[in-house]
Formats: C-alpha cells, structure tokens, sequence
C-alpha cells in the first residue's frame, strides 16, 4: 500500500483534537511530523525501526500512539 503525508485540509481537521504544548517542562515535537511516522508504519506495516528518520525517532512515535 502506498504512504502519502497528511494533507493541510486533513491535518487542519486533527489539529484542533490534539492537546496543547505543554506551559512548563519540555515542548514536545513537531506533532504533524510524529502523526506521519505513525501513519507511515501502521499503513506500510513496516517495524518502527524502520521508519524513516525524517518522522524523527521512532521512539517517540511508538510513544505517542501507545498513550
């Protein structure tokens, strides 16, 4: 099956659904970016080693889909 990165009409409709940066601590990462990666691998079927490093850490994407 083939990826293709969330469009801004789509990503303008998930954004408001996604909590705010945090006021204190850490930000967290480009929240597009890290929604690709787990997209990528979920629709791919690939490992999370895998993905590509332009999604950054696969880590953090594993992370996030798992909270």
């Amino acid at each position: 099956m083939e990826f293709k990165e969330l469009t801004d009409e789509q990503w303008e409709f998930i954004e408001p659904y996604l909590p705010p940066q945090p006021s204190t601590g850490r930000k967290r990462v480009d929240d597009r970016k890290v929604i690709n990666g787990i997209l990528f691998v979920l629709i791919t079927g690939c490992r999370w080693g895998d993905m590509p490093k332009r999604y950054g850490s696969p880590i953090t994407a594993w992370r996030r889909l798992k909270t």
